[in-house]
């Protein structure tokens, strides 16, 4: 407890009276580094959040373009080309964190999809304690492998953890075996309390699917998907999916065979959802969130400079060729 007054009067001195943590370790009695150490515990524990407030006219240029061309919110992640995928995708995920913790607040729903995407995210999460708050999974986890369990859960208990909030799994498979299994089991009173909270959401998070990433999609790695399946998908002209729901080049999804099988939400009823956060990281998932975008699926991104470049190039490449 001591730790924790210490921490918020290093935040006040230092943050709101604008001083010196040199200054700061006289008046506490210690050292700079311990000073220091206490701002960081501050910022972790949530006790303070720094806001970096941005509007149109502020945005970077690239990011302006793409609020202007889409209608959506956009956070672009500053970084620069000596990077691997891996480490932009941690850096999105950090700054996806951030803003799904401005976002959740008290008696909200809030659906999480799971991927390598919304597992980043998870790890980097704040505390932000609520009342009355849900995390509910948005689509079933089980393959033929494996219940999946344990990976959904994790990335759920983190999300339950810092928001303080009640986590509902969704125990179905990511895939049925056969459509007619689902609609059978979407008519049992236990999946249908799922159901009904999906159709509650005021805030949905999830990253983009797709095929040829360079950090692979987990549902395209873990077993989920045949090689058939996969083939499928391509004879279809999918070009990516939003938790295992697959949609093509100009968004839709309509008579996609694994569609009728999926445990997701149906995309239409998603576009319901007040606040849709979408991460994305890399050139590789472009053409999937252009498509996303297109077809209204998102309202808040955060995606990476490099990918956000190359987004506005290709809508402008698409728009001249129609």
């Amino acid at each position: 407890m001591r730790r924790d007054v210490q921490a918020l009067r290093a935040s006040q001195l230092y943050y709101v009276q604008h001083l010196t943590m040199e200054s700061i370790a006289r008046d506490l009695g210690t050292s700079r580094s311990t000073v220091s150490r206490l701002l960081t515990y501050a910022r972790d524990a949530g006790m303070v959040t720094i806001t970096i407030t941005e509007n149109e006219r502020q945005a970077p240029e690239t990011a302006a373009a793409i609020a202007r061309l889409f209608g959506v919110r956009v956070h672009v992640v500053p970084t620069d080309g000596g990077l691997s995928e891996a480490q932009v995708l941690d850096r999105v995920a950090a700054q996806a964190a951030l803003l799904t913790g401005r976002l959740v607040d008290s008696e909200m729903t809030i659906g999480v999809a799971w991927g390598s995407t919304m597992s980043a995210i998870s790890r980097h999460l704040k505390r932000k304690p609520t009342h009355d708050a849900v995390v509910v999974q948005l689509n079933g986890s089980g393959n033929t492998q494996s219940s999946g369990i344990g990976y959904a859960s994790e990335i759920l208990h983190r999300f339950g953890t810092a928001f303080t909030a009640r986590v509902e799994q969704f125990p179905v498979p990511t895939f049925f075996d056969r459509a007619e299994t689902r609609a059978l089991m979407w008519q049992e009173r236990s999946v249908r309390r799922v159901l009904d909270l999906h159709a509650h959401m005021g805030l949905a998070v999830f990253g983009l699917g797709t095929i040829g990433a360079e950090v692979p999609s987990h549902v395209y790695r873990g077993g989920y998907l045949t090689p058939r399946d996969i083939s499928g998908l391509r004879r279809q002209g999918v070009v990516g999916d939003i938790a295992t729901v697959f949609f093509r080049s100009d968004g839709d999804t309509e008579g996609i065979e694994l569609n009728a099988r999926s445990t997701g939400p149906p995309l239409e009823q998603l576009k319901s959802v007040p606040r849709r956060l979408c991460a994305v990281a890399g050139q590789s998932k472009v053409p999937a969130l252009a498509a996303a975008l297109e077809a209204g699926y998102i309202t808040d991104l955060v995606v990476d400079e490099g990918a956000a470049r190359h987004l506005v190039r290709h809508h402008e490449r698409h728009s001249a060729q129609r």
